[in-house]
C-alpha cells in the first residue's frame, strides 16, 4: 500500500503540534506500508517563507517532496480577512480570500496530488483549515483521509469545510470532543472514523536531575512546554502564577519551555531556558512537579499525553472543552477558569503530594491504554486497510459534493462562522471512554 502524508510544513526541527502529529504518524505508519511526505519549502508557520529547498529530501529514511509557496503570508491582510469571515456576514468568495491569505498557498503542491493520484492508494492530510488540504481534498477525495487538528475558534464555522469534512474517505480524530464538534457543524457522521489522538517518543527512563543539575534549578516546580504565546494561553498563565506566588508561601517555580514570542515577566520564580532537544525536555518533565496547559484551544494535547506518559499530572486550561475532557476520562488532572480557581488547583496539587502521585499513575494507565504506539499504528492500519477492502469489493466512493452557493459566491449570504462556533454543543463528552 502506497501512502502520502500531506501536511503544511515538514522536518526534524518543526516541532509545531500538527506537524510533529504528522511526522509521527508519518514514520510509524511505514513500518506497514511505503510512505512519502507531500509538504511546502515552508518553516516559519507565521510567514510561510519558502526556507528549504524545493525538491526531494530524505528524513529519517521517508522520502519528502517539498514544493514552494507562491506567496508568503501577510499578517495584516490575513487578520483583516479572519475578522471579516468571523465576525460578519460574508460571501463564498470572502472565504477562499480567506483560505488564500491563510496558507501556505502552493498551486504547485495540490497540482501534484492532482496528478499524481493513481500513485497513491491514499492520502492523509494534516490539517483541515490550510490551503493544501481542502484543494488536494477536493482533487483526491475518494483517497482522502483528513486529521483535521481542529479546535473550537473561527474557521471550524466556516461553510466552505462542510463539503470536505463529508466528502472524505475516512476522518481521524484526535478526541471525543474534536469529534462531537465536526458532526455538529457538518453533519458527517456517516463517515467513517475513529477516535485516535497520536503516540509519543518518551524515553522509558528520563533524568530529572541531569536537567536540574544542567539549568541550576533546585526548587520544586511546574513546567509550561510550547510555544510562548498569548494564543497558547500564557499570558494569562503569567498573571495566575503571579497571583499564586503571592497569595501562598513557599518557594515553587514556573518553569517555562519552548521558542518566545511574548515577553516574560522578569520574576525570580519564573525561568525561561529557552527551546531545548528532546533529552531536556522530557528530563524536565520528570524533575517537574505537574504540567500547565494554559490554552484555551486544543484538538489534543501532545505534551499532555507526554506528562502522563511520565507519571506527572496535569493542570489544565477548563475552558478548553478537549483538555478538560481529557482530564476526566484519564483522571490524572485537575482544571481551573480564573485566576481563583488555578490558585485553588494548584495548590492542591501542591499541598497534597498524594493525590499528584496518584493522578500521575493515573495519567501512566491512560497513555498505555490509548496513546502507545502499538494502540495508535494499529487503529490507523485497521482504517486504511477497512478502506482498501471497500475498494476492492467495488464499493466506490461517492463523489464530495459541490460547494454551497457557487453561482451565488459573491453575495453575502453566509452567517459570521463566529456565530456557527457559539451554536455548537460545549463541554466535555466523558461516557465514551467508559464503554
Amino acid at each position: 500500500m502506497n501512502i502520502a502524508v500531506v501536511v503544511q510544513r515538514y522536518g526534524l526541527d518543526i516541532n509545531g503540534g500538527a506537524e510533529l502529529h504528522a511526522r509521527y504518524i508519518a514514520e510509524h505508519v511505514s513500518r506497514f506500508a511505503e510512505v512519502e511526505v507531500l509538504t511546502t519549502c515552508a518553516h516559519n508557520y507565521i510567514t510561510w517563507r519558502n526556507e528549504l529547498p524545493a525538491g526531494e529530501a530524505r528524513l529519517n529514511g521517508l522520502r519528502v517532496r517539498r514544493f514552494p509557496v507562491k506567496r508568503e503570508r501577510n499578517p495584516q491582510q490575513f487578520g483583516r480577512r479572519s475578522v471579516h469571515v468571523f465576525e460578519h456576514r460574508h460571501s463564498l468568495a470572502d472565504e477562499h480570500a480567506w483560505l488564500e491569505s491563510e496558507g501556505p498557498a502552493s498551486p504547485a503542491l495540490t497540482k501534484y496530488i492532482a496528478r499524481h493520484r493513481d500513485s497513491y492508494d491514499y492520502f492523509i492530510f494534516f490539517s483541515f483549515r490550510y490551503y493544501h488540504a481542502y484543494h488536494g481534498i477536493r482533487a483526491v477525495a475518494d483517497r482522502s483521509l483528513l486529521v483535521p487538528t481542529a479546535e473550537r475558534e473561527g474557521a471550524i464555522g466556516l461553510s466552505m469545510f462542510g463539503p470536505v469534512f463529508r466528502g472524505v474517505r475516512a476522518l481521524m480524530y484526535n478526541s471525543f470532543e474534536e469529534r462531537a464538534m465536526i458532526q455538529a457543524v457538518a453533519a458527517n457522521d456517516q463517515v467513517p472514523h475513529v477516535v485516535v489522538g497520536v503516540g509519543s517518543e518518551v524515553p522509558a527512563h528520563p533524568e530529572p536531575e541531569r536537567f536540574r543539575a544542567k539549568y541550576g534549578i533546585r526548587s520544586p516546580f511546574v513546567i509550561y512546554v510550547g510555544r510562548i504565546d498569548e494564543n497558547k494561553g500564557c499570558k494569562e498563565l503569567f498573571a495566575h502564577f503571579e497571583h499564586y506566588v503571592r497569595a501562598v508561601p513557599g518557594d515553587l517555580m514556573l518553569v517555562l519551555v519552548g521558542h518566545s514570542i511574548l515577553p516574560i515577566p522578569e520574576h525570580p520564580r519564573i525561568r525561561h531556558v529557552g527551546f531545548v532537544d528532546d533529552q531536556d525536555k522530557f528530563d524536565a518533565m520528570a524533575a517537574a512537579d505537574a504540567l500547565i496547559v494554559p490554552s484555551y484551544f486544543e484538538s489534543l494535547s501532545m505534551v499532555a499525553l507526554e506528562a502522563w506518559a511520565l507519571g506527572k499530572p496535569v493542570l489544565a486550561n477548563g475552558r478548553c472543552d478537549v483538555l478538560q475532557g481529557q482530564c476526566l476520562r484519564s483522571n490524572a488532572g485537575l482544571y481551573y477558569e480564573g485566576g481563583e480557581q488555578f490558585l485553588e488547583t494548584l495548590y492542591q496539587l501542591q499541598s497534597n503530594r498524594h493525590l499528584g502521585r496518584a493522578m500521575g499513575e493515573n495519567g501512566r494507565a491512560f497513555f498505555q491504554r490509548h496513546y502507545t504506539w502499538p494502540v495508535v499504528e494499529q487503529k490507523y492500519m485497521d482504517m486504511l486497510n477497512r478502506l482498501h477492502d471497500d475498494d476492492a469489493s467495488g464499493r466506490a466512493a461517492p463523489p464530495i459534493e459541490p460547494l454551497p452557493g457557487w453561482f451565488a459566491r459573491r453575495r453575502a449570504t453566509l452567517p459570521p462562522a463566529n456565530d456557527v462556533v457559539k451554536s455548537l454543543p460545549e463541554g466535555p463528552v466523558v461516557w465514551q471512554e467508559r464503554r
